[in-house]
């Protein structure tokens, strides 16, 4: 990965963000270049569903590590889409793509069966949807000061706690989230 992109890396939007649906929001970035950008939100559950019935839906049946587990809304783009975040000790061929040191992303069948089964990775969490962005939109965000770019942390990513996950990020770059200010400024 070269220095210029945000893959691996996570993106927390600022107070005020002026789209309420990431308002508060930590995104894992999967993929950035110039082109485009992809990421997904890593700490809103869905508060109607649970990993049991995603894969139940699927006509798989949860172990007992999965059964209790949320699923994510990772963002407005293809909601009905599922990916896996998870632990390197799973991979499905192509269809698997390293998004930090550790971190690998799946949106197949197959991560899903695994996570039903004996084989599931060490660490996971399903997300449905994504956020997207096209050629210098994330940029320009970046620049009017929506987000802050925060080095990846396997805790945040994967950690069952949701509600702190906002909190936990910006204090990993040495501040109080209090200290943050909705309007922003250039110097």
């Amino acid at each position: 990965m070269s220095d210029d992109t945000l893959t691996g890396k996570l993106l927390v939007a600022m107070p005020g963000m002026s789209d309420p649906r990431f308002d508060k929001s930590v995104i894992m970035m999967c993929a950035h270049d110039a082109e485009h950008a992809m990421g997904v939100v890593i700490n809103k559950p869905k508060d109607d569903l649970t990993l049991s019935e995603v894969l139940g839906h699927l006509g798989l049946k949860a172990g007992d590590q999965a059964a209790t587990r949320a699923v994510l809304d990772g963002g407005p783009v293809r909601p009905d889409r599922g990916y896996v975040l998870h632990s390197e000790d799973f991979a499905a061929g192509d269809a698997t793509q390293s998004v930090a040191p550790g971190v690998r992303l799946t949106s197949t069948r197959d991560v899903l069966e695994a996570v039903a089964g004996d084989h599931a990775p060490a660490n996971f969490v399903l997300v449905l949807g994504c956020a997207g962005w096209g050629a210098g939109q994330l940029e320009d965000e970046l620049k009017h000061n929506a987000w802050l770019v925060v080095d990846y942390n396997d805790a945040i990513v994967f950690d069952a706690t949701h509600d702190d996950k906002w909190d936990r990020a910006i204090r990993t770059l040495g501040f109080d989230p209090s200290q943050l200010s909705e309007a922003g400024g250039n110097a």
